[in-house]
């Protein structure tokens, strides 16, 4: 299975600030441009899944009217950003130091900010790509955010194998992922 991964534009935030589950918009133009460069690259008549949150169905929309023979785009909250509780919005400054050593310590299974763990982000991400899987889609595109597409490197490097897939530090985490309005084409 092929899997184009689009993150959505930047955001309209001040700089510094944790945004995950909140949705918060990206800048009008940015997403056009993003629209534009994926209308250029993608194949014919791809399903597109979008997360929940405004700034990635933005950025699905802008592309289907370019592209309106990959049709309109299917929801799926699975999509969505992780989830940074109480930290959502707060500059990441702010954060206390002690607050990021007990989620590193414990990478997979601290709630960071009391909300979602990574690894419930690799399951739900993991299903997601199951359900592709079962419904035999050879190639589609998901319009999503940095943590999914990581998330979705994760589990490409674990293999086909049974769910689940579970993370066991940080250093196994993938730090790559595409600028915001970027894409990532991943054979899984």
């Amino acid at each position: 299975m092929k899997l184009w991964l689009l993150r959505h534009a930047q955001v309209d935030l001040p700089a510094g600030l944790c945004y995950g589950a909140s949705d918060v918009p990206a800048h009008a133009a940015l997403t056009l441009q993003a629209a534009q460069a994926a209308a250029k690259l993608l194949p014919v008549g791809l399903p597109v899944w979008v997360s929940a949150l405004g700034r990635a169905q933005a950025l699905a929309q802008a592309l289907q009217q370019l592209r309106p023979d990959l049709g309109p785009p299917s929801t799926d909250p699975r999509l969505n950003e992780m989830n940074f509780g109480c930290w959502e919005l707060q500059p990441w400054d702010a954060v206390p130091r002690s607050a990021f050593d007990v989620w590193m310590a414990d990478f997979a299974h601290h709630r960071f900010g009391g909300a979602e763990s990574t690894q419930q982000v690799i399951d739900r991400v993991a299903q997601a790509l199951q359900s592709l899987r079962a419904a035999q889609v050879p190639e589609a595109v998901w319009v999503t955010h940095a943590g999914v597409i990581r998330a979705v490197q994760f589990v490409a490097t674990q293999g086909a194998g049974p769910l689940p897939v579970a993370i066991g530090s940080v250093d196994q985490w993938p730090t790559d992922a595409p600028a915001p309005g970027g894409h990532l084409c991943i054979d899984w």
